[in-house]
């Protein structure tokens, strides 16, 4: 009967009426929420004229197992929306900041929105009728960890009835993404949405002991969670117990399942608390566990609109059907300090650059809360309880600016007294950068992460790191050296027949935590790879990175490095004091050929020079600024001289011998190394060319041969040397 009192033929699947129910009808031409035209259609054989609802068709739940049975005292035949008193809502969909909880409630939003329109905004005094025995002699709570629950408040309801919601409730519960469940859970959820206050509802004839207890858990302490879930609890949760002292819920994040609403309860224990929101934050987290609730507590929650919001939850529940116990259970733990904040006149304007009067911010801030007395010249802020955001005068001075209008601010180019300017360390970077550039060699960027091996095949250091999320599982640790990287970018280009290519860069290396517990350890290198050139260019680079730093001349002393050609490799040092024959040395890296075995393997057939400098030690040395020298005007003399030396006399100390022998001097090249019976065992012959040039004259043959005995002199007196004719 559609209300005309003719019979209209309907077909339908579902089972779960009854003769003489009413139920929702969609007639032929109506328009389902979802976009769905109802028109007559056959169905098994039988014309169907128009269709029965479920709720979740209404789009007033997610109940879809039958048709919605409603009300018997509504008129048959009456507009569903009238009938069922669904009024046009507004659908606010609003990205919520962290800093902002407040704002995950009706009030919270309205309450800026009144602000900014200019009207009032007055929260209903709600006084919702009691009766029967105080709620102290039927329930208690006790609270064993103060701060964890700064205020614990509980209420008791007696006469409730399990059913389905109001459908205003159910329909602005779906509409917020909230699945109905029955009418006291419903009734918490819409007041959650409303105050911004989560609550829960305890079955009181399943609670042991008819009283709460709250404390932190037991490690190794178990719950059954409303999902059906039974999770394992640590010492730092937040636990609500039972009077046995048997969890029944942990604190701030979900209900336990023992102690849950169902068909049968008559008596409901209400629960509303202020809990520490880093508690919450850790216990959601450690358990993997997200719910409305948490996500209210961890950012911050009124610690006073508990009894309001428990007033609300009592006034819908007796429309319901419920009576409230009088008496209201309040314990009180350590709540955040509010204490009021100086906010100075002079400081607000200085920061947004306003001229804004005293009288003027206090007007600002009084429609959102912030209520402000005059101190002065200045105002004392009283913080409100639902912006927990709110701890120091600069954010009151925001909230002056945001009702201020930012728009309002204009423009200014901030000024500061300090000038940016590179760090020493970034100006030598750049250095060195400039300096490697103008000997031809091009930065390169090889990726940092190689696979497992690669590190051994070169011997070098494979104390890795390894990635925990590898973006190729080829490439699963992170270097140790920039080596490989480098060997296989000249390798790549090598496939291309791009040879002899001068390759740097500057990155940063890693190797595993010395101790457990300890971070990975990371520093900074520069690497050169030379393709087509042999070591001794790689000591000519070393020297020019030297000679702009302002460091001297490197010590250079043959050594085994791994990776590098067993008899083609050195140490690089820095001579601490100065002194070319002795002193303190500070080692940084090492020079040499890349050994040619494992770079075939690599492919790359050429020689290659080697530069690998400790960037992080080298640039922590303190350096002179080297000194300009004034060009001269008149010609050089060239002499060589060739000197047979022990095998441990490095070929640079003789070089800073011949340097540092006479200021005439100009410059030393080392040009030939000779190993032979001529020169004997343990010995070899070094030959270097010499050029001679004075600042103020053109030299004659008999300078040159005072030099030319005093070099030689110099030599033989620093080192076991003796002059090869």
């Amino acid at each position: 009967d559609a209300g005309d009192g003719e019979a209209l033929q309907v077909c339908c699947g579902a089972f779960n009426m009854q003769v003489g129910d009413l139920v929702p009808l969609a007639t032929v031409g109506a328009k389902m929420p979802g976009g769905m035209e109802i028109a007559r259609r056959k169905l098994r054989g039988e014309w169907s004229n128009g269709m029965l609802c479920s709720s979740r068709e209404l789009e007033l739940g997610d109940d879809h197992g039958g048709i919605l049975v409603l009300p018997a005292d509504l008129d048959v035949g009456a507009g569903f929306a009238e009938a069922m008193g669904v009024e046009a809502d507004a659908l606010l969909d609003l990205a919520v900041t962290p800093n902002r909880p407040d704002a995950l409630s009706v009030i919270g939003v309205a309450r800026d929105a009144a602000a900014a329109l200019g009207v009032p905004f007055v929260l209903p005094d709600l006084d919702p009728p009691t009766s029967g025995t105080e709620a102290s002699e039927l329930t208690g709570v006790e609270v064993l960890d103060p701060d964890l629950c700064g205020r614990f408040t509980a209420r008791v309801l007696s006469g409730i009835t399990i059913g389905s919601s109001a459908p205003l409730i159910a329909r602005r519960l779906a509409l917020s993404g909230m699945r109905p469940i029955n009418s006291i859970v419903d009734i918490s959820n819409y007041v959650m949405l409303e105050y911004g206050q989560p609550s829960h509802t305890f079955d009181l004839a399943r609670v042991a002991g008819a009283g709460l207890r709250v404390r932190r858990g037991r490690d190794g302490e178990t719950i059954e969670t409303l999902d059906g879930a039974t999770r394992m609890l640590a010492s730092g949760d937040g636990v609500i117990a039972d009077g046995d002292d048997v969890a029944i819920g942990i604190a701030g994040v979900m209900g336990g399942a023992s102690t849950e609403i169902s068909e049968s309860t008559a008596d409901v224990l209400l629960e509303l608390a202020w809990w520490d929101p880093v508690s919450i934050t850790r216990t959601s987290k450690r358990l993997g566990l997200r719910s409305e609730a948490s996500n209210r507590f961890e950012k911050g929650v009124d610690p006073d609109v508990a009894s309001p919001a428990a007033r609300r939850f009592a006034q819908l529940a007796i429309d319901a059907g419920a009576t409230l116990h009088p008496g209201e259970l309040v314990i009180e733990g350590n709540l955040p300090d509010r204490s009021p904040i100086l906010v100075r006149t002079e400081r607000v304007n200085a920061v947004l650059g306003t001229e804004l009067e005293r009288d003027e911010m206090a007007s600002l801030l009084a429609p959102i809360g912030f209520d402000a007395t005059v101190e002065g010249d200045d105002l004392r802020v009283a913080l409100p309880t639902w912006r927990p955001d709110a701890t120091a005068e600069i954010d009151i001075v925001e909230e002056i600016a945001r009702r201020h209008g930012y728009d309002r601010l204009g423009r200014t180019l901030p000024t500061s007294p300090h000038r940016g300017a590179l760090t020493p360390r970034q100006v030598a970077r750049r250095q060195i950068r400039s300096v490697l550039i103008g000997l031809g060699c091009d930065e390169v960027s090889p990726t940092p992460f190689l696979a497992p091996g690669e590190l051994d095949r070169w011997g070098l250091r494979s104390d890795v790191v390894v990635v925990a999320n590898p973006l190729v599982t080829e490439e699963s640790v992170l270097r140790t050296s920039l080596l490989p990287g480098l060997v296989a970018t000249l390798a790549y280009n090598a496939t291309h027949r791009a040879t002899g290519l001068s390759v740097f860069e500057v990155g940063h290396c890693y190797a595993a935590p010395p101790a457990a517990g300890d971070m990975p350890l990371e520093w900074t290198e520069l690497a050169v790879a030379l393709g087509g050139q042999e070591a001794p260019r790689s000591v000519q680079v070393v020297a020019s990175i030297f000679e702009a730093l302002g460091l001297g001349v490197p010590e250079i002393t043959p050594a085994e490095v791994a990776g590098l050609h067993p008899t083609r490799a050195a140490t690089v040092a820095v001579v601490a004091s100065g002194s070319s024959t002795g002193g303190s040395s500070i080692e940084v890296g090492e020079v040499g050929e890349v050994d040619p075995i494992v770079a075939a393997e690599a492919g790359v057939s050429e020689r290659v020079a080697w530069v690998r400098l400790d960037l992080d030690r080298l640039l922590a040395i303190p350096t002179s600024l080297p000194q300009a020298r004034a060009v001269s005007r008149y010609p050089t003399a060239d002499i060589d001289l060739a000197f047979a030396v022990p095998d441990d006399v490095a070929a640079h100390r003789v070089e800073a011998v011949l340097r540092g022998a006479d200021v005439l001097v100009a410059d030393v090249t080392l040009f030939d190394v000779f190993r032979g019976a001529q020169v004997g065992d343990g010995r070899r012959s070094l030959a270097y060319g010499i050029r001679l040039q004075a600042p103020d004259r053109t030299l004659t043959d008999a300078d040159v041969a005072e030099v030319r005995a005093g070099l030689i002199a110099a030599v033989e007196s620093a080192f076991d040397a003796t002059l090869r004719a």
